[in-house]
């Protein structure tokens, strides 16, 4: 009777617990340097900004949540390429090339079907998606240095209620 309490207890906790959907695409890329994380802003991922150095690799990175810009990772390099996210629009891939010093192209691709990529497609691989198809790109983690981005992986899960609107 005891054991069927205990099982009883578990499943209703497990019952009452919220999904959360979260998965973590490991980072990609040498690593080396200040570690980074774009956590921080309230809300949805609303735009994104990438600065590259011509012709080689990721200078430097930054994510704005609601209306609120991340710290720069890395350095400004020339001009930004920038994504602005529409309503309701989500980052559901992050993909690249990357090698054992720095990461040389990234690309966003959105719910949409838009996309950003900055960088040149040199070296290996990576694609990150989430494991859960409700979930969108919450933050961006990695490594930095004085030049550039040398490693990037990237957090997912589902916002639940949140528009992407940048105003008040």
């Amino acid at each position: 009777m005891f054991s069927f309490l205990v099982f009883a207890v578990l499943c209703t906790s497990c019952l009452a617990a919220p999904m959360m959907h979260y998965s973590y695409s490991k980072s990609v890329g040498g690593g080396s340097g200040t570690s980074f994380s774009t956590a921080g802003g309230d809300g949805r991922i609303t735009a994104i900004r990438v600065w590259e150095h011509s012709n080689a690799y990721i200078a430097g990175i930054q994510v704005r949540n609601g209306g609120i810009w991340s710290k720069l990772f890395g350095k400004i390099v020339g001009i930004a390429q920038e994504l602005e996210l529409f309503d309701g629009e989500t980052i559901v891939q992050v993909s690249g090339k990357y090698h054992s010093n720095y990461v040389y192209k990234i690309m966003f691709v959105t719910s949409r079907g838009r996309s950003l990529t900055a960088g040149q497609p040199i070296q290996r691989s990576f694609n990150f998606y989430p494991t859960h198809p409700d979930a969108e790109l919450k933050l961006l983690s990695g490594r930095f240095n004085s030049a550039g981005i040398t490693s990037v992986g990237a957090h997912w899960g589902v916002v639940t209620g949140q528009s992407n609107s940048t105003s008040a």
